[in-house]
């Protein structure tokens, strides 16, 4: 597991995890690195568990993350890989298993005409606090994705999130295995 202790390069807005209350973490502060997956970093600092968006990367001298979507033959067409390569790439700050193998993203569609990505997802418990940030990260990196104009996530609790809803090598990196 990551555990790497870094200064802050500058202050920068973090969100406690799983609260989402926002703090700010002020320059010159060590901080350690719990998890960089998928561009985001989860930090502890002065005890509590916070997440610094991958756009603050500079905060811990790190380089912001880029998808790399790889080329297709059909250029003017949103390319379904792309969105799930997309939707791969966000990861829960508190386990270290991104949100398609965490089983939360339950339906992607596609509306070529519109250039338009519908996704339903969902979280691991309802009253989650880091749920607006995790709805964001997926907007963001959709958006990212070649011909995309725009990105609607419908956040949904029907049916509700259960450790089966992950992948089997989901379920074996985080112990939930049975």
């Amino acid at each position: 597991m990551l555990q790497k202790m870094v200064t802050t390069q500058r202050e920068c807005p973090a969100r406690k995890v799983p609260t989402g209350e926002l703090h700010i973490i002020p320059a010159n502060e060590f901080v350690t690195i719990t998890q960089d997956l998928g561009g985001n970093f989860t930090v502890t600092w002065l005890g509590n568990m916070l997440r610094i968006d991958g756009t603050d990367a500079d905060v811990l001298g790190r380089q912001p993350l880029t998808l790399n979507f790889e080329e297709s033959a059909d250029t003017s067409s949103i390319n379904d890989k792309h969105v799930w390569y997309a939707l791969e790439s966000v990861f829960d700050p508190e386990i270290p298993i991104n949100l398609v193998d965490l089983g939360l993203i339950y339906d992607v569609s596609i509306d070529q005409e519109n250039n338009t990505v519908t996704i339903q997802m969902t979280l691991t418990a309802p009253a989650c606090g880091m749920g607006p940030v995790l709805v964001g990260d997926v907007e963001h990196r959709v958006s990212l994705v070649p011909n995309v104009s725009n990105v609607v996530v419908d956040l949904v609790f029907y049916p509700a999130w259960s450790r089966d809803m992950m992948s089997e090598e989901a379920q074996l990196e985080s112990g939930l295995f049975f």
